[in-house]
């Protein structure tokens, strides 16, 4: 296999050799792009690691089927790539059908199979790569979304769905993918947060979007009188006071029957308390999620913890009161979405959304991505990725 990876103008390609296409591709147009311009070597959805590394090879031999299980559909379907989730990490394979010259993706299952199946992604490579493309400007605020920079808030984060959405309705006589559906509904997302730091907190929320999103009468703010001694981080008291949290919000409920205690004091009469972590006077519990979990807030820093009863450790959960307000809207936002949409983006992508809702969440608050990178755990990936629970069809709380 002959693969040549070639840079220009800071651009990283990765071109196969008219031999290395035979006898696999004889799609004419598919052969024309493979050997140049070809795929990129840099973007943010997608990988084409694997061709570098195998070269183009089939699903029948990346999966052996000694049995001949696998389905006769994907048998002959060349195995290109994987698309990208939080932190670079592949998850889905990106199939390359050699003769139409389409795109899907597909999970392997080595031991079963007999239950594979793929699912469209794109009609042709350049509408792949475009796509691609798109999104990585988007993320980037460049090229064609570099005016967007410095721009947030409800408008601007419409305005930047439709934008994407029109390209991928142009490449695909208006039926894009599910997954790039998803990508123009979700990632603006990210756009209605600002980054000025004027709060003192790591996001700018625009004034009353959350009041906006979930009722101002479910909105908790509270008062001085609320506040622990130890809650000494002006920037989260600020924050709490004139902005607020939702009251229930999506697997989480504050505590709003007493003032705001801290762990010491929540556990102060219950056989747990030895078992509570040093600084505990200082970690102040807001309210509870599920399975035991409380959501805790250093008063000294800001920043917002999981307070883990069974196992009885502390975990990262979000950077600090902007970021958990941002989770809470994000969550809430998909809801309304999916319903607007029919629950088109549920059925049968589920696994699809959750990577789409993880990458606007790593992108605003990389804390579940440094929780990956070490022994910790992170509540709200391990949210977004319990596809087996369907957490995100359900509507509304679990109180």
């Amino acid at each position: 296999m002959s693969t040549t990876i070639t840079t220009h103008a800071g651009d990283t390609a990765i071109i196969l050799s008219e031999a290395a296409l035979d006898p696999h591709v004889t799609h004419a147009s598919t052969r024309r792009w493979l050997t140049g311009p070809g795929l990129p070597g840099d973007s943010g959805v997608l990988s084409f690691a694997e061709l570098c590394r195998d070269g183009l090879r089939t699903v029948a031999d990346s999966t052996g089927d000694p049995a001949g299980r696998l389905a006769a559909e994907l048998r002959d379907q060349l195995v290109i790539g994987g698309l990208l989730g939080p932190g670079g990490l592949e998850t889905e394979s990106v199939l390359l059908d050699g003769v139409t010259g389409e795109v899907s993706t597909a999970y392997f299952l080595h031991d079963r199979p007999d239950l594979m199946d793929r699912r469209a992604l794109a009609p042709s490579l350049r509408t792949l790569v475009r796509f691609a493309e798109a999104t990585d400007e988007l993320a980037g605020l460049r090229g064609q979304f570099a005016s967007y920079v410095g721009r947030y808030g409800p408008q601007a984060v419409a305005d930047a769905s439709r934008h994407l959405l029109a390209v991928f309705d142009e490449g695909t006589d208006g039926e894009p993918a599910p997954f790039w559906r998803m990508a123009a509904l979700i990632r603006p997302l990210a756009l209605v947060a600002g980054r000025a730091g004027h709060s003192g907190l790591a996001l700018d929320l625009p004034r009353r979007l959350l009041d906006q999103e979930f009722g101002q009468g479910k909105m908790v703010r509270f008062e001085e009188v609320d506040f622990s001694a130890t809650l000494t981080h002006e920037p989260t008291r600020r924050f709490l006071r004139e902005v607020g949290l939702p009251e229930n919000g999506f697997l989480f409920c504050l505590d709003t029957d007493v003032p705001l205690q801290t762990l010491a004091e929540y556990y102060s009469d219950d056989e747990w308390s030895a078992e509570l972590p040093l600084g505990a006077g200082h970690l102040i519990r807001l309210g509870h999620l599920v399975e035991d979990n409380s959501l805790v807030i250093d008063g000294a820093t800001g920043a917002v913890l999981n307070w883990s009863e069974p196992e009885a450790r502390l975990f990262p959960l979000n950077t600090d009161v902007s970021t958990l307000a941002f989770t809470l809207w994000l969550l809430h936002r998909e809801q309304a979405i999916d319903e607007q949409s029919g629950h088109a983006l549920t059925t049968d992508t589920y696994d699809q959304l959750a990577m789409t809702m993880l990458q606007v969440l790593s992108t605003v608050d990389p804390t579940g991505i440094r929780a990956a990178g070490g022994d910790g755990r992170h509540y709200w990936t391990e949210v977004f990725q319990d596809e087996s629970s369907g957490v995100l069809e359900s509507v509304g709380g679990v109180w």
